[in-house]
């Protein structure tokens, strides 16, 4: 070793070289030299010359924060420099964890923290979303005497917003003397993300009133405020703000401008920002395909999505919920298999919409396959996830598995429940669902709208009159919960099936919303059962004018004729329908063969084997024919 020998004349030399090459390094390998050589000629206890090798490895995007990590831990007394300089790089990092151990080592040997060192711990407390953490900061702050720095302040009024905990930024926003830009922002960004959008006016329009300028992340913020609401004409002076006040339309403001206009039903406007725009991201293209599937303009979305040079996971959701929310589910199927062949990772969301998705087409296999890839693929069963699969199991028809998932639940929400008793009432087991939701009041789990509609179903489906008048009268009186269209017609249902049409008719006109298809449909249902033409007719003659080329009403009161042995009149409401034009809609059925779903409409000839399955058909028809005849002669 030549280190100790060196003069201290030429060390200085060394020294200085080695300074100028660590300015202007371009990465780890020239680094990683640069230090050997620090080492080699004793030169590892500079101190200015181990700040700026920490720095490049833990703050430069060219840096190595594991190995930056390493040289940390070989100085023997590092300065309040290096912490910061360490607890800054993991604050930025994968692990802010270990950015507030670091703060806490910092602590313990003596040296306490200065103005910079608050914002890199406050930076990793709030990528932990740990308000526990911020909040400790927030005593040290107070106690070393920090509360008038407004840069501290900023980053831990940061932290109470982005964990949620606005009422704390309430209070420390009111306590700082000087605030600027960033501290409003950060009030308004958070009343916004919460929901509150009256706060976030409030605030915007006090700080205008105090003179403060708005910045493009103030402008963000609140055209995020206008999407929630739908005022375009706030949206609009937002818009007219940027280019009156010369605010820098960055991508961040341009996408935020396309998302306040397709959300307020813009399309055409918010295609000529996207249009317009001199830079995309992801995140631009993702706003649009939204927008499209929003507007019911599906095909148009997939054609855009097509387009997108980039796609992530959000892209692919929106796309593959539009198509379930058109019931367009086999496509829906598709497009997963696409995804998954673009090596994009499902998340939630999507194995959320799949789930769904299988539900509406009652296709249990593919239900299956995604609950086995959710078990594979490590994304645990948190509330959301179990009670997509619950419901899809049970309007799958497997509503025992349904109930031992319902079972093994750690923890449930109201959404649980829900789809719980609604899965028994949907297959008739009406006394289960009540028992269950008699447990959820046991343990104060607070029903909702949705709990009702099940509740309600269940009773109709067993026939429990007076069970289920008492539910519809609980809504309003114990839980303050107005009835929906949803809830009067489960009532009238009820009732028709218990042939009280009178009653059910009495229920229809005292609603305060007008009565939809599914009401009217539940009634004349009650009506075919039992025979009441005369009630039938006049309402179907009602519709009829209301509706005058809805093929379904026509039909429905031909069988009604029908039943009533009206053969007359039957032919006239046919020769109606011919001489209008009106066509009957083709109902479909589903069935799984060999684990494929399989589509059926009547005269379907689309399958490739549709003549062998057709003659198989007749022959079982005619054997079916000749086992009644004979049994009929016997």
């Amino acid at each position: 070793m030549v280190s100790n020998a060196l003069n201290p004349q030429f060390k200085s030399f060394i020294y200085q070289k080695l300074h100028h090459l660590l300015v202007f390094c371009r990465d780890m390998k020239d680094l990683k030299k640069i230090h050997g050589h620090m080492i080699t000629n004793d030169l590892q206890r500079e101190g200015y010359a181990l700040e700026k090798l920490l720095s490049f490895c833990a703050v430069s995007p060219l840096g190595d924060l594991d190995y930056g990590f390493l040289v940390f831990n070989q100085i023997q007394e590092p300065n309040r420099f290096m912490w910061n300089t360490i607890i800054r790089g993991f604050s930025n990092s994968p692990y802010p964890k270990e950015a507030f151990f670091l703060y806490k080592q910092m602590l313990n040997q003596g040296l306490f923290p200065n103005n910079f060192t608050f914002p890199f711990v406050l930076k990793a407390c709030t990528q932990l979303s740990s308000i526990r953490e911020g909040k400790i900061v927030h005593t040290h702050i107070t106690k070393l005497g920090f509360t008038c720095q407004i840069v501290v302040q900023n980053a831990l009024l940061h932290t109470y917003v982005a964990s949620g905990s606005i009422p704390l930024a309430r209070q420390l926003f009111d306590e700082i003397t000087h605030k600027n830009i960033i501290s409003w922002n950060s009030m308004i960004g958070g009343y916004s993300q919460q929901g509150h959008v009256d706060k976030a006016l409030e605030f915007f329009t006090e700080m205008e009133n105090l003179g403060i300028e708005p910045d493009e992340i103030t402008i963000v913020s609140m055209l995020s405020v206008c999407s929630q609401t739908g005022d375009l004409e706030f949206g609009r002076s937002l818009h007219f703000c940027i280019a009156k006040k010369g605010i820098r339309a960055d991508v961040y403001v341009h996408n935020a401008l396309v998302d306040m206009y397709a959300k307020c039903g813009q399309i055409r406007e918010a295609r000529l920002i996207f249009d317009q725009m001199p830079e995309r991201n992801v995140v631009s293209w993702t706003t649009m395909v939204t927008a499209y599937v929003k507007q019911g303009m599906l095909d148009l979305a997939y054609r855009f999505f097509e387009q997108m040079p980039e796609k992530n996971v959000v892209s692919w959701n929106a796309l593959i919920a539009g198509f379930a929310q058109q019931d367009r589910g086999r496509e829906a199927l598709d497009l997963l298999t696409c995804m998954e062949n673009s090596n994009v990772m499902p998340d939630e969301a999507t194995l959320a919409s799949i789930l769904a998705i299988c539900g509406q087409l009652g296709d249990l296999n593919q239900g299956k396959r995604i609950h086995n890839y959710i078990c594979q693929n490590g994304f645990g069963f948190n509330v959301t996830l179990t009670n997509a699969l619950i419901d899809m199991y049970a309007k799958c028809g497997s509503v025992d598995f349904a109930l031992s998932l319902f079972n093994e639940m750690p923890e449930r929400n109201v959404v649980s429940w829900n789809v719980m008793i609604n899965g028994l009432a949907m297959h008739g087991r009406g006394l289960i669902a009540i028992d269950l939701f008699n447990s959820m009041l046991a343990i104060g789990v607070e029903p909702d709208e949705i709990t009702f509609v099940g509740l309600l179903c269940a009773c109709s489906h067993v026939g429990l009159l007076d069970d289920g008048r008492g539910y519809f009268d609980m809504m309003h009186q114990n839980f303050k919960i107005e009835p929906k269209l949803e809830h009067y017609a489960c009532m009238v249902d009820l009732l028709g099936r218990k042939g009280l049409l009178d009653e059910a008719m009495d229920l229809i006109e005292r609603m305060p919303v007008k009565p939809d298809m599914v009401i009217w449909g539940a009634l004349l249902g009650a009506c075919r059962i039992h025979g009441n033409v005369e009630m039938g007719e006049r309402i179907l003659k009602t519709l009829i004018q209301l509706e005058p080329y809805n093929g379904g009403l026509y039909v429905l009161l031909s069988n009604l004729y029908g039943e009533a042995h009206r053969w007359d009149d039957v032919k006239k409401i046919r020769k109606m329908m011919m001489d209008r034009g009106i066509v009957k809609g083709r109902a479909f059925s589903l069935v799984v063969v060999d684990g494929i779903m399989q589509e059926f409409i009547v005269g379907d000839n689309r399958n490739c084997i549709s003549s062998d399955i057709y003659s198989i058909l007749r022959q079982l028809t005619n054997h079916s024919r000749e086992e009644t005849s004979f049994h009929t002669h016997v």
